[in-house]
């Protein structure tokens, strides 16, 4: 249904948790529904978002299928060093493999 206004939006939200509170985890189907709206954006410019669950072990890999933007709450505040934690998730969104 969402390939109907896609070409009125900026930024397309995939949730990959379960909504409600934090710290829980990503759930694996999210990976194909970034993958099939990555496929569906074509040429349109809007940006692809994923909230819940991002970690270092699963940006690269969300990248890869087509996320733009992540939302990496518990990943950054429930670690006991947050600036070792952002520079270690940037360096995983900038990952490629």
């Amino acid at each position: 249904m969402i390939e109907e206004v896609l070409d009125f939006v900026d930024l397309v939200l995939v949730m990959s948790v379960n909504p409600g509170f934090g710290c829980q985890q990503f759930i694996p189907n999210a990976l194909r529904r970034v993958e099939r709206l990555a496929d569906m954006r074509g040429n349109r410019p809007f940006l692809i978002e994923v909230d819940g669950g991002v970690t270092t072990h699963n940006m690269g890999e969300l990248r890869r299928v087509g996320c733009d933007v992540f939302v990496a709450g518990s990943a950054i505040f429930g670690a006991k060093n947050r600036k070792k934690a952002i520079t270690d998730l940037r360096k995983a969104a900038r990952w490629t493999g």
